[in-house]
């Protein structure tokens, strides 16, 4: 795929069916996603049925030979855009993913798609054909297969992470004690403590410093902030106990950290040991505290 386009008035855009409508058997000229907004519709292609309800993106390929045949009992509304792309689609290509809510990438993109249309905003068809260049990539990208998917946490260090989430809510990674951890998990010190030794290697303690180790990383990178600033957003009494434990886990200073590129500084704990899982149930502890960074900070 090295190029796509739109076609001119046909879509993105929305369209509404009343009860019982169809469409074909038609021959498709071009690349179509498809998803409903309200309502259902059956698609067939050759002998595949295919149920379609919101929160399911169909793409439909040139030549398919296909039809609709829209909810026999309500109004159906469906949103579409028709596009080209160059070069030929294998025969692995997806006929339909799921949108799964509005975090969902595919689902974000979809939306923007339907107000690049209905607003036209100047260059509005450079916008929509890079966000469905987007679309399409993401559409193809094979799931993780069953075999290779992440265990999910135990059920303990779900609840202990909510009480993280909850104390860090404003900015400040601060330490918890083992006694408070575990009663927000519902389970024993010695419990808790021995799930996240399986798990991560380390005790719950433990896990949640490297977190907030981490935190420091962009606030070196993207910020002014002195280290005792940075030591007091990560929960750290001062920049000396700040820098001691940094050390420790980074194999550097936190000043030499700042200087280092990116791509040669040391892997960050919540990589190296797993710890991304619990990093996922605290989204937003990883970005600065944009309200206390100087004007001259890195963008």
């Amino acid at each position: 795929m090295t190029s796509i386009d739109l076609l001119p008035r046909l879509g993105p855009a929305v369209a509404d069916y009343p009860p019982g409508s169809t469409f074909g058997p038609r021959e498709a000229r071009s690349y179509q996603f498809v998803w409903l907004l309200r309502g259902s519709a059956t698609w067939r292609w050759d002998d595949v049925l295919l149920p379609l309800v919101p929160g399911k993106l169909l793409l439909i390929r040139p030549g398919m030979r296909d039809s609709f045949r829209w909810d026999p009992r309500t109004r159906t509304r469906h949103a579409y855009v028709h596009f080209t792309l160059t070069g030929h689609p294998p025969a692995a290509w997806p006929l339909v993913r799921d949108l799964n809510g509005r975090h969902d990438p595919m689902s974000a993109l979809c939306r923007y798609l339907l107000q690049l249309g209905s607003e036209c905003p100047p260059a509005w068809e450079t916008q929509a054909r890079e966000t469905l260049r987007l679309l399409v990539l993401i559409f193809l990208a094979a799931p993780a297969s069953p075999g290779r998917a992440r265990e999910p946490l135990p059920e303990p260090m779900v609840a202990m992470m909510r009480l993280v989430r909850e104390l860090w809510s404003d900015g400040v990674a601060r330490p918890i004690p083992m006694r408070r951890l575990a009663i927000a998990a519902g389970v024993s010190p010695s419990t808790l403590t021995r799930l996240f030794r399986r798990r991560f290697g380390v005790g719950p303690v433990a896990a949640i410093e490297l977190l907030r180790l981490t935190r420091a990383e962009p606030l070196l990178w993207q910020s002014n902030l002195s280290m005792g600033a940075i030591a007091v957003q990560c929960g750290f009494a001062d920049a000396y106990h700040f820098s001691r434990r940094f050390r420790a886990i980074y194999g550097m200073a936190p000043t030499t950290f700042r200087g280092t590129p990116p791509e040669a500084a040391p892997s960050s704990p919540a990589d190296s040991g797993g710890l991304a899982a619990l990093q996922s149930l605290i989204p937003g502890t990883g970005e600065p505290p944009w309200g206390a960074v100087s004007s001259s900070a890195a963008p």
